[in-house]
């Protein structure tokens, strides 16, 4: 900071911060036990203040004041910017919840000045802040989401901006548990004798369930008759489960089924 004087003769220039009471400088000694504090001048005419390492605690009002019989003074204000911070501590973290719970997710952001905060998903899909309101983005430090349901899973980030780079982001997953569901696309399926046939089967589950087939209630193993196969979609929830069965013979009818604590989708 500068502060210009003219015909200064015996008087002399100090420094203070309004704000804090506290005289900086006299003349060319520095006051203060602040060691990035120091003061210079041009020629006993421009006087400077010099603040090294801003803290955001430097902020506010600075006098620059002339000992006079009436004090001649003048204010300057120095504005501190810091950027963004989310406080992992003060903010939430992953979270599980059950289908059709409501979820509150709060973002903790702190800098000067105050920051905005966005939320979005990792993935740019919509947030379904209810049953009739989906946004692709939502303003303030906390989310609530009501009756969430799987299609709501995912990766959740809070951003913090206030025009001070870098902007700052956190991200909380959230994971939605359901009980395991099948959708079975053909229930009948025939096939001449000697040849191969797929069965297909389609899962939903949240954590993941164990999928396996039966036949008669007994599991179905790996062998040359049987090849079963499980694929997983590119929704952590979703699998599609195929059983191959090889040279197709005649028997009695014995239904063949996939297992696990499930219900159906659809019939």
């Amino acid at each position: 900071m500068s502060c210009t004087v003219k015909d200064l003769g015996a008087y002399r220039v100090a420094w203070m911060h309004f704000e804090q009471s506290a005289i900086l400088t006299v003349h060319t000694h520095v006051i203060t036990r602040n060691p990035r504090i120091s003061v210079s001048h041009d020629n006993l005419r421009t006087w400077f203040l010099h603040i090294r390492d801003v803290q955001k605690e430097d902020r506010g009002r600075y006098m620059c004041q002339i000992n006079t019989a009436n004090a001649k003074t003048q204010i300057g204000y120095l504005h501190v910017v810091v950027p963004p911070s989310i406080s992992d501590t003060q903010s939430s973290s992953d979270v599980i919840v059950r289908e059709n719970a409501n979820v509150s997710l709060s973002c903790a952001a702190s800098g000067s000045p105050d920051p905005v905060v966005k939320w979005k998903r990792a993935d740019n899909s919509t947030i379904n802040i209810n049953k009739t309101l989906a946004v692709t983005e939502w303003e303030g430090t906390r989310l609530e989401l009501t009756r969430i349901s799987r299609v709501d899973m995912g990766d959740y980030q809070c951003i913090a901006s206030n025009g001070v780079p870098p902007t700052m982001s956190k991200r909380i997953r959230v994971s939605v548990d359901f009980p395991p569901m099948l959708q079975i696309p053909h229930q009948l399926v025939g096939a001449p004798l000697g040849s191969s046939v797929t069965l297909e089967c389609s899962t939903e589950a949240h954590p993941i369930s164990l999928n396996y087939w039966t036949r008669e209630k007994e599991m179905i193993h790996e062998s040359h008759k049987y090849h079963a196969d499980t694929q997983r979609a590119d929704v952590p929830y979703k699998s599609h489960m195929t059983l191959e069965i090889r040279n197709v013979a005649q028997a009695r009818a014995h239904p063949t089924s996939v297992g696990s604590n499930h219900r159906k989708l659809d019939e």
